[in-house]
């Protein structure tokens, strides 16, 4: 997937300027921090349950990544404040990637999810993944329209009322 070293400069729709790269080894205390400035109710809906701390193993799952079939993108504001984490895992095949995003409660309504959520996609599909997915809590509105936003569907999931699946076709 994403070279770990490669830094990318984006503008959100309203003139943030933020620096995205990928994940390290080194970035345990820095996620930390972050997911500490995450409003609860935005860790449950990241993580689908009632988390309320994201716990050391957490964290190593997040800064443990392949770079091949998982990558997990920091979105920094002014170059050095992390204001949101962007995962995104493919099946083996690489024909279809889970996206999941969470921006710090401060940053939040500044284009900063979108911003992030399309870069994804765009990265996605340089590598050839055909659909992009994510699993949300039909409660979350606020991402489910930023997803709509940016050219997702919304279906329901199987057999759980209390979720949905949104997903867009890169190809």
């Amino acid at each position: 997937m994403a070279d770990s070293a490669q830094v990318t400069q984006l503008q959100t729709r309203n003139g943030l300027s933020l620096t995205v790269r990928a994940v390290r080894k080194g970035d345990a205390d820095l996620l930390r921090e972050f997911f500490a400035q995450v409003a609860t109710e935005d860790l449950r809906f990241r993580f689908l349950s009632g988390v309320n701390v994201v716990s050391d193993d957490q964290i190593a799952e997040m800064i443990d990544v392949d770079h091949k079939q998982t990558e997990d993108f920091l979105a920094f504001a002014d170059g050095e404040i992390l204001v949101a984490t962007g995962l995104v895992a493919s099946d083996p095949a690489q024909d279809r990637a889970e996206v999941a995003i969470v921006v710090r409660a401060d940053y939040k309504k500044k284009g900063i999810g979108w911003t992030l959520l399309n870069h994804i996609a765009d990265y996605a599909k340089t590598i050839g993944i055909k659909t992009l997915e994510s699993v949300e809590s039909r409660q979350n509105q606020a991402a489910i329209g930023v997803e709509r936003d940016s050219g997702f569907s919304v279906k329901p999931y199987g057999d759980d009322p209390t979720l949905v699946i949104v997903s867009r076709q890169l190809t």
